[in-house]
């Protein structure tokens, strides 16, 4: 079945990112939240990824049937599905790398901040699992609002004494994908050769993709380069109106996860020049956590990368994203350190 979609255009963009079918380690991914939107599609996604040695599959409810239906898929990775609080530690013991998909969809008219008290609070006790049952895990987190969640990870794990910066991912890696496609919409260029580095955090202004950095370079207009902004920056929005009350990004989101999943997978196994988005403690800015290129490596973050020559409509962005992404951040912060 994988060399069948192997062959598509999207399976040969994921075999160029190392899905390969060498001699590579064992490796444990655990899903939390592996029953919802995002959830379903993306234990699908690492089913297929030859990477995975065991897959295990985590929610509150309904993940023995996601993981029965999974399991059943002829690739390498043993699949169990785990449900319940009890079952947590089981599900998180040995793992290598956790996605964090859990929590509640954006429904219309829902901002993402309107997520927070709900999607906080299951990420702050996912996280305290995870300080007891995996601590050297690298920790990819979906959940939004991600510009508060990743800061509220961080303080869980300090608490527990388990915090190593280079380990705790906010997935940023849908900015990009999106900003790609409509890149290469736009400039009539292959989306497959196509890269867009985005910048910032992960919700409206504070998604900055960086247009002048995009390659292949296009002759596109101050006006187009404002739209493709502005669209990339809307882009959940556009797929939760689009969805009319029935849902948010579920299927490009499980597909950002996977790829940034198997990035993580790919520096933990030594693969040399592993480069990626991603929403990380950082001094490229004034403020304590920034989304910029970061190269993977064994430990996960090896460097964070600078943001490079910025045009005068990204610096501004920039200027104009600070304040709020500050705010989120403090937001999580606070809300971590409560009780």
């Amino acid at each position: 079945m994988f060399r069948s979609v192997a062959r598509s255009a999207a399976g040969k963009h994921l075999l160029r990112r190392g899905y390969a079918t060498d001699s590579v380690p064992d490796r444990k991914v655990a899903v939390l939240g592996a029953a919802g939107g995002i959830g379903q599609p993306l234990a699908l996604l690492m089913k297929l990824n030859p990477l995975v040695s065991q897959l295990a599959l985590y929610d509150i409810a309904n993940t023995p049937g996601v993981a029965a239906d999974v399991s059943h898929i002829n690739t390498r990775s043993e699949v169990a599905g785990y449900v319940g609080e009890e079952q947590l530690g089981q599900a998180l013991e040995g793992s290598d790398v956790v996605i964090i998909p859990a929590g509640v969809p954006r429904k219309p008219g829902m901002t993402r901040d309107d997520l927070f008290n709900i999607n906080a609070g299951i990420v702050k006790g996912l996280c305290a699992a995870i300080a007891k049952y995996c601590p050297n895990a690298l920790v990819n987190m979906i959940s939004n609002p991600v510009n508060s969640t990743v800061p509220i990870a961080a303080e869980v794990f300090k608490k527990a004494g388990t915090y190593d910066e280079r380990k705790l991912f906010g997935v940023t890696t849908l900015d990009v994908v999106r900003a790609k496609t409509f890149y290469a919409g736009k400039a009539k260029v292959p989306v497959a050769d196509v890269n867009v580095p985005v910048v910032g955090g992960h919700a409206g202004i504070t998604i900055l993709p960086l247009f002048s950095q995009a390659t292949p370079k296009a002759n596109l207009s101050e006006e187009e380069i404002t739209a493709l902004t502005k669209r990339t920056q809307d882009g959940g929005t556009e797929v939760v109106e689009a969805k009319a009350g029935k849902g948010s990004a579920t299927l490009s989101m499980a597909y950002a996860g996977a790829i940034f999943a198997d990035a993580c997978l790919k520096g933990l196994n030594g693969v040399p020049d592993v480069v990626e988005c991603s929403f990380v403690q950082s001094t490229v800015t004034e403020l304590p956590f920034f989304a910029s290129k970061v190269k993977l490596g064994k430990n996960g973050v090896e460097e964070v990368l600078g943001l490079g020559p910025l045009s005068d409509y990204e610096k501004q962005g920039l200027e104009s994203l600070k304040p709020e992404l500050k705010a989120s951040i403090e937001k999580g912060i606070k809300f971590a350190n409560q009780s």
